[in-house]
């Protein structure tokens, strides 16, 4: 029987010779290498940025170990300063109050000023000059800005409150020093009759001045 042509078979790969195939292979091997050679490169990149990123942990590691040192340095730097300047005011402070008719010939540093009952400390007292009668409350400052003044001023109303031993029965009044002080810090003192004293050089300023200036008195302590 006769086939016609809508039902002739496929094709049976006529034209499909040795060279064509062994061509494929040899493609398919190609590019089975070349994946090969990526994937090895990519492994490599993979290894490379893990042992940046394990350089870059311990770097940034090691920059905060420094940075932590350095902290502690400056934090000490500014302690040395302070202390410094508490110690330069405290030497310097006698001579200054004479014509303010006081007498001051105690000093005492660093107090803690305590809440009776519950023990907790309050604030504390960086200088307390004494005489027979007053009590001068004074907070030195490296640097001192209206911020300063305002605590300083809840500080001396915890001073009346809670006096250390040494205070008690004596008229308190308040003093703010610094190495530094701003113009809107001495105003603010001297309107709440805070005295104020500035490092110069090596001495000691006392920048109130009679005629310019009222001493406040915050009573008499624990009274």
């Amino acid at each position: 029987m006769a086939v016609m042509a809508s039902e002739r078979p496929p094709p049976t790969g006529e034209g499909l010779t040795f060279e064509k195939v062994w061509a494929m292979f040899q493609e398919t091997d190609r590019k089975m290498e070349e994946n090969a050679r990526q994937m090895k490169e990519t492994d490599q990149k993979i290894q490379e940025t893990d042992r940046i990123v394990k350089e870059t942990a311990e770097q940034m590691k090691e920059t905060g170990k420094r940075l932590d040192n350095l902290g502690k340095q400056i934090g000490g730097v500014h302690r040395s300063i302070g202390e410094l300047i508490e110690t330069l005011v405290a030497a310097k402070l006698w001579e200054k109050f004479e014509d303010w008719n006081y007498g001051f010939k105690q000093f005492f540093q660093r107090l803690n000023i305590y809440e009776v009952t519950t023990n907790k400390v309050l604030t504390d007292v960086d200088l307390l000059l004494l005489d027979t009668d007053y009590a001068m409350v004074v907070e030195v400052k490296r640097e001192a800005d209206t911020g300063d003044v305002e605590r300083h001023l809840v500080r001396m109303k915890h001073v009346r409150q809670y006096p250390p031993a040494m205070a008690k029965g004596k008229t308190l009044v308040g003093a703010m020093a610094a190495g530094i002080i701003t113009t809107e810090a001495i105003n603010l003192a001297h309107e709440n009759g805070l005295f104020v004293l500035r490092l110069r050089g090596e001495s000691v300023e006392l920048v109130s001045k009679k005629g310019q200036f009222e001493p406040k008195e915050w009573g008499k302590a624990n009274d």
